[in-house]
């Protein structure tokens, strides 16, 4: 079982070290320019790390719940190089937005497109999980019966 969920477990531990320091980013502008918790407004380059660190940490759980069910139902390698490719670009967002607002946007669509490919993965996988199991029909055989 292992080796069937190993990449995805290993994309799995690289977010939560990613959001991890998406935190510490935030607790080091606090620091910096002495905004002491709760408050969340004061210098502007603080406001927008503050963001950018909330706006990772509210699509990390539809990240991870799309991913596995992509990587388990569809395929754990596209699912996986799909999950470093968003992570990437969160990398990017988060220190686009902490620049300059106008920085976030590239990255942030890009992260969104993958978000709605993991989406669809696991659409597809699921549907011929569910044809296959229930009804002996197999996308994959109907659709790629040319190639074998």
């Amino acid at each position: 079982m292992h080796g069937q969920v190993a990449q995805l477990a290993f994309i799995t531990v690289i977010a939560v070290l990613e959001q991890a320091y998406f935190s510490m980013e935030v607790i080091w502008a606090r620091r910096k320019y002495k905004i002491s918790p709760p408050n969340t407004s004061g210098h502007p380059v603080f406001e927008r790390v503050f963001r950018a660190q909330l706006n990772c940490s509210e699509y990390f759980p539809i990240f991870l719940s799309v991913l596995w069910v992509a990587g388990i139902f569809f395929h754990q390698g596209i699912a996986a190089i799909c999950g470093l490719c968003y992570l990437y670009a969160r990398y990017e967002y988060f220190h686009g937005y902490t620049a300059s607002a106008q920085r976030r946007l590239r990255p942030l669509y890009i992260s969104s497109t993958l978000i709605w490919i993991l989406i669809g993965l696991s659409l597809l996988g699921l549907t011929e999980f569910f044809l296959t199991t229930n009804l002996s029909i197999s996308i994959k055989e109907s659709l790629f019966w040319w190639i074998s």
